[in-house]
């Protein structure tokens, strides 16, 4: 056990060497994802790499599993959740375009950066595209909506937050919160009622002014 605990030591760990892909990936992109340069950032030597992972394309497979988890998985999950009204379900998905634990902007647009160089992350995003569409269009047939009417304030809703990131729009907080209602009513169609502004507020820790 001691030996285990030594070697892991020396050589990293699985979780540190796709963190440091993770962060590499977003700050220059996907060619900067290379064994010897993670090594040196992470100043282990380029043999400890093979201990967690085969090869390169094992480490960037898991950087697309963690992408898919977090970013896919988490979106599915919020638009399933249990909501009283439509709006408190749009509501719940929102917070993925507030909280980063449940969407990174950052590692999309990277992903979707990589994509324009390689066709299998490109089918993969598509995947992930034509995933997440459909998670909202149940979500407004959900609430009574017809198939195609859920469809089009599905794509609406989500293409324009895609046009956010692929732009790298930034929002202060309370910008972006000021405008929540008005988002809110065009993509459902209904007003929010105070009492479900609040609550989406106080989770996110704001006050409006």
């Amino acid at each position: 056990m001691e030996q285990s605990v030594n070697d892991s030591g020396w050589r990293g760990s699985q979780e540190g060497w796709l963190d440091a892909a993770y962060a590499s990936l977003l700050e220059s992109g996907i060619d900067s994802v290379k064994i010897l340069p993670l090594a040196k950032k992470l100043g282990l030597s380029r043999t400890s790499f093979y201990w967690f992972f085969k090869d390169r394309e094992e480490l960037l497979a898991a950087l697309v599993a963690k992408w898919r988890e977090k970013n896919t998985g988490n979106m599915v999950k919020q638009s399933e959740a249990y909501a009283e009204s439509l709006v408190e379900a749009m509501l719940n998905v929102f917070d993925c375009w507030i909280n980063f634990d449940l969407f990174d902007a950052k590692f999309e647009f990277a992903v979707r950066s990589w994509a324009l160089q390689s066709p299998e992350i490109l089918a993969e995003v598509q995947l992930a595209d034509q995933t997440r569409l459909e998670a909202l269009k149940q979500m407004f047939v959900r609430f009574g909506h017809s198939e195609i009417t859920a469809d089009v304030r599905a794509r609406t809703t989500y293409l324009v937050q895609i046009g956010y990131i692929s732009m790298q729009s930034e929002e202060d907080l309370g910008t972006r919160m000021k405008r929540i209602p008005e988002y809110i009513a065009i993509y459902t169609g209904q007003e929010p009622q105070q009492r479900e502004l609040d609550r989406f507020f106080a989770r996110h820790g704001h006050k409006p002014a």
